[in-house]
């Protein structure tokens, strides 16, 4: 019989873990093991409300498990748990935990505080949260001091390719270690840390998938059509990269043209002014010309008076001379009768 190796990140994998009606043991042990701290009692019963079916994954972006899950003092939680290969942000439809249980939860009259406490467990594939050290994150209501609102669930987030786990010290770090390193396990020798009966009946639903044609060609396509999809998201990730750089580039464009237009306005406003100065100047230059002429034009007045004005005394001092001789000669003409 042939073996293939299993990888239980694979959605149809984790649904068929934590999702088929024979495998409610291990959903059980799986919610107990990862909201031990966050809950009053541990829980002892759960109701799948969405069970695996294996017809219903090829085209799935996310598998989720939605469950119903009593504690041993009666309390109802729901729960959802999705498990996802792909980077990003939550889809918006499950962001906030249990926000299908919440609207579904209350009937007509009824008021909020008969609410019941929800919870989300992401099991991410991909790194999420890069900017934090930290694999297992616990989000809840709280204020700015971390203080609680409400004590109405949260949403666990657990990154798997943060810190593999080797030294399994709680039931959480032996989940986590088994969907970290469960495709390379061996059923017929498994480890120390995966001998418990949970982890075995863990194992041998891989085993299944692993053995029977069907379930592995099913686990196949799905493996192939989650591979075309990290394609795709890549390769739209590159094209929004590549448009991004060409509208960056684009604007750097832009903004030079305008800085290029900015300096030119700037040159034509400086050349407008030398222009506007060099007129000034030429207008101060022709009106000291023709001050200079207006001088020369009065000064030549002036000569041309002053030279009036001595050939005036001249006349004037030639006719006095003539008068005075004619004077002279007339006395001279008196005296000699």
């Amino acid at each position: 019989m042939n073996h293939h190796p299993i990888d239980p990140k694979i959605d149809c994998v984790f649904k068929a873990l934590l999702g088929a009606e024979d495998n409610r043991a291990l959903l059980i042990h799986f919610l107990n093991a990862n909201l031990n701290s966050a809950l009053p009692a541990p829980i002892t019963e759960v109701e799948i409300l969405n069970p695996y079916n294996d017809k219903e994954f090829l085209d799935d972006k996310l598998s989720i498990v939605d469950v119903k899950a009593r504690d041993q003092h009666g309390n109802l939680y729901p729960d959802r748990n999705p498990t996802s290969s792909a980077t990003g942000p939550p889809p918006p439809a499950s962001s906030t935990p249990g926000q299908t249980f919440y609207s579904a939860q209350l009937k007509t009259g009824q008021d909020y505080g008969q609410l019941k406490p929800t919870y989300a467990i992401w099991l991410l594939g991909e790194t999420l949260l890069p900017e934090r050290p930290e694999a297992i994150h616990d989000f809840r209501l709280r204020d700015s001091a971390g203080r609680g609102f409400i004590e109405h669930g949260g949403i666990w987030l657990l990154e798997l390719n943060k810190h593999p786990i080797h030294t399994v010290q709680t039931e959480q770090h032996r989940w986590l270690k088994f969907f970290q390193d469960g495709e390379q396990l061996n059923a017929e020798a498994l480890p120390t840390w995966m001998d418990t009966d949970e982890m075995r009946q863990a194992m041998s639903t891989l085993k299944r998938f692993s053995e029977k044609d069907r379930a592995y060609h099913a686990y196949q396509a799905r493996q192939n059509y989650l591979r075309e999809q990290r394609s795709i998201q890549r390769h739209l990730e590159e094209l929004q990269a590549e448009t991004e750089q060409l509208q960056a580039e684009a604007e750097r464009r832009r903004v030079e043209a305008e800085q290029f237009q900015v300096e030119a306005e700037r040159r034509r406003v400086e050349a407008e002014q030398l222009q506007a100065e060099a007129e000034q100047a030429r207008r101060r230059e022709a009106l000291a010309q023709a001050r200079e002429e207006q001088e020369r034009a009065a000064k030549e007045q002036e000569r041309a008076a002053r030279e009036q004005a001595q050939a005036r005394e001249e006349q004037e001092r030639a006719a006095k001379e003539a008068a005075l001789a004619e004077i002279e000669r007339l006395k001279a003409q008196l005296r000699g009768e």
